[in-house]
């Protein structure tokens, strides 16, 4: 864990994230990481070198300064793209390969599922469905979808 008022972070003219250690030693194109991204976002993050190895911890997110927590949310979202999906309008098949019609949070799209198997159960009630390019979608409460989104899921469930 590191101390949250010493934590120095900053963007070099590429864009990247600069870690300075307690030591005065920088280090280069940081890499913050959630431990828990889906459960717990805010809480557990990592900041990583660009040979993986961990600089710092930081337990809470909210108890950094405004100018390093941003610089750490902006990171994390470049680089977690992950929609949650609030409506599955139709697919064009029940066997997969499959294209998925939904709505989600960030608006509508369509995307190819490759198996069943790239429908993974999270902790109940949530699942994770990754497309043919590896993109992650959130259904973060699969109950809470509406009727016709849940008898569409509970076929390829």
């Amino acid at each position: 864990m590191i101390d949250k008022t010493t934590l120095r972070l900053s963007r070099n003219a590429f864009g990247r994230l600069v870690f300075t250690g307690a030591d005065g030693e920088t280090y280069d194109g940081i890499i913050p990481a959630r431990a828990f991204p889906i459960s717990a976002p805010d809480e557990g993050i990592a900041l990583i070198d660009r040979y993986g190895h961990e600089l710092a911890w930081i337990d809470q997110l909210n108890d950094l300064p405004g100018e390093v927590r941003e610089l750490i949310e902006a990171d994390l979202a470049k680089r977690e793209f992950m929609p949650e999906v609030t409506r599955i309008r139709d697919v064009s098949n029940y066997a997969t390969p499959s294209t998925w019609y939904v709505d989600t949070d960030r608006g509508k799209t369509s995307f190819i599922l490759k198996g069943e198997e790239y429908i993974r159960r999270l902790m109940p009630p949530a699942l994770l469905i990754t497309d043919s390019q590896g993109i992650h979608f959130l259904v973060r409460d699969r109950f809470a979808l509406d009727h016709h989104s849940r008898k569409i899921l509970d076929r390829f469930l």
